[in-house]
């Protein structure tokens, strides 16, 4: 049987692992490597350390989907929504615009990375396991990582963000056409950072908005009361708070260790909602690649991709350059971090 290694367990990754399992009907060892402790990538869900329960998302906030993507993957929408994975936003979003008609937005009532995880819910996942090397040897594909011995496989699809498929060593120089290594390196994306706020239960805050986008803010973007955002909340959980910084912010401070960003997310937080409460524990997290700002890769049905999916089969030495059709394009989009797309 032959071994596919999947690298990334975000979105991208765990649709590619069910895809690819259901395509082919089983007769693939599919492995996927994760170089972070936990499933999620960018749909990263955090919990408070005092507390399992209260949860919040660091990064998607919510998923809103065009008519165009909710006929074509209606199937996707009907069974997350079917096992509760999704469910409607119902909660009020100060300031959301809706740039379509027949627009419709989602939560994930246990955290978006409950969706990711929904996926991956029957696959062999490894943590720890960030790629460093790739090399052709005897027919194979030796695949390397930080800890850990090498594997071999028969093919590996790459789920990262652009940047980060460059900077694996190895045969890649090799197998990427200098056509296709060009478009990769024209991508570009933002940068930014997520804070969560986690607090003891029976802590109240105050707030006509379940989540609010903000202006004219040099520092906060976006702002949610997530589990009042996602409509869980309960007596005996503590609320927590999601705040999500511009991409200015971003920009300027992308060079800085979180723990000297989070004081200046805070200053600027309590300008916003002077009477918020003081948080039991909080978690800041720096999402250097966040959203695609630069080139696309490809175009298909009209319709812009903004991610690429690198597949290598080592059947022969070259690797097929794919638009992405998982991830944020295929499931409408990811709202967040504290940006909208239409």
């Amino acid at each position: 049987m032959a071994r596919v290694l999947i690298v990334g367990a975000g979105l991208t990754g765990s649709l590619c692992t069910t895809l690819l399992r259901k395509g082919t009907r089983n007769k693939l060892q599919i492995v996927v490597w994760e170089k972070a402790r936990g499933a999620g990538g960018r749909m990263s869900t955090s919990r408070s350390p005092h507390d399992p329960n209260c949860t919040a998302d660091l990064g998607a906030q919510y998923i809103t989907v065009t008519p165009f993507y909710a006929e074509k993957h209606q199937s996707f929408y009907e069974e997350l929504l079917s096992h509760g994975i999704l469910k409607p936003l119902l909660s009020p979003v100060e300031g959301m615009t809706i740039k379509e008609e027949g627009i419709c937005n989602y939560v994930a009532p246990q955290g978006i990375s409950s969706i990711v995880k929904y996926y991956l819910s029957d696959s062999d996942v490894l943590y720890n396991r960030h790629v460093t090397h790739i090399n052709l040897k005897e027919g194979k594909l030796e695949v390397c990582c930080r800890s850990g011995p090498s594997e071999m496989f028969d093919a590996v699809v790459l789920t990262m963000p652009v940047p980060q498929i460059l900077e694996v060593q190895g045969d890649m120089k090799t197998f990427i056409k200098e056509s296709q290594r060009q478009r990769l390196e024209a991508a570009r994306y933002s940068s930014r950072f997520a804070l969560a706020l986690f607090y003891e239960a029976g802590t109240q805050i105050d707030a006509p908005w379940a989540a609010k986008y903000i202006i004219n803010n040099p520092c906060i973007r976006f702002i949610s009361i997530d589990n009042k955002k996602r409509c869980s909340e309960a007596p005996e959980v503590g609320p927590s708070v999601v705040v999500h910084t511009t991409v200015q912010f971003g920009a300027e401070n992308v060079h800085k260790d979180k723990e000297d960003v989070e004081p200046l997310i805070l200053d600027q937080l309590q300008q916003i909602l002077p009477g918020l409460p003081k948080s039991v524990s909080s978690k800041c997290h720096k999402w250097r690649y966040s959203q695609h700002t630069g080139p696309s890769t490809a175009w298909r049905d009209g319709h812009c991709r903004t991610r690429t999916t690198l597949c290598f089969p080592c059947c022969s030495p070259q690797w097929s350059l794919q638009s992405q059709e998982l991830g944020a394009d295929t499931m409408g989009n990811t709202q967040g971090p504290g940006e909208q797309r239409g």
